[in-house]
Order: structure tokens, then sequence, then C-alpha cells
């Protein structure tokens, strides 16, 4: 499905509040003057409110992304779509995309 590009300005959050941040974006591709992230780029996560053991499995740490563009490459790696599934660790649940920019989208 076509969808707007994920970049480093886009609030991404675990599933339970967590602000997540790219730890490796791409600066070869820019939207709105922000570096781009691609499907190998993990995200670290703080500020889970998941309780650890034994109460939960919690907080999440990291997230990785499953799913990108498949017709978007930046040096032979997929760019990560505002549709783009993902799972944190240790978890298992996804990172949620709330918002990014609009202008440029991706297939």
């Amino acid at each position: 499905m076509p969808g707007p590009l994920l970049h480093v300005g886009a609030t991404v959050l675990c599933s339970h509040g967590g602000q997540a941040q790219p730890m490796a974006p791409n600066p070869r591709v820019l939207v709105n003057g922000m570096p781009t992230v691609t499907l190998v780029g993990p995200y670290a996560v703080a500020g889970c409110a998941l309780p650890p053991p034994p109460a939960a499995n919690g907080p999440c740490l990291t997230g990785q992304w499953l799913t990108a563009a498949t017709r978007l490459l930046s040096n032979g790696t997929p760019l990560v779509l505002f549709d783009s599934q993902s799972v944190c660790a240790p978890t298992g649940t996804p990172l949620l995309v709330i918002v990014t920019q609009t202008r440029v989208i991706g297939m």
C-alpha cells in the first residue's frame, strides 16, 4: 500500500506510550529537511509504561521494522512507510506511527 515516508521528526510510540527514536537515520534521503528511516535501522524506546517482570514483560527497549516500501529504496534498503509493521523487544508489541510528514508518498 502507498503511504507517507517516515522521517526523523515523526512521532513514533511503543504500544505503551514510550517515545521511540531512530538509532540509525538515513541521511541520503531527506524529507522536509530531515533524514528518513530504513528497514534495517532500529529504534530506541524510552519511557515505556509496561512494568518489568514479574508483573509484565516490559518495558519496551528497542523496536525493529518488519515491512517497508517495496518500490522505494535508498542505498538498496527499503524506506519505512507510515503503515509499515514493526515489533518491540522484549514485549513483542508494535511501534505506532502517530504523526509523520504527508508530502512524500512511497509504495
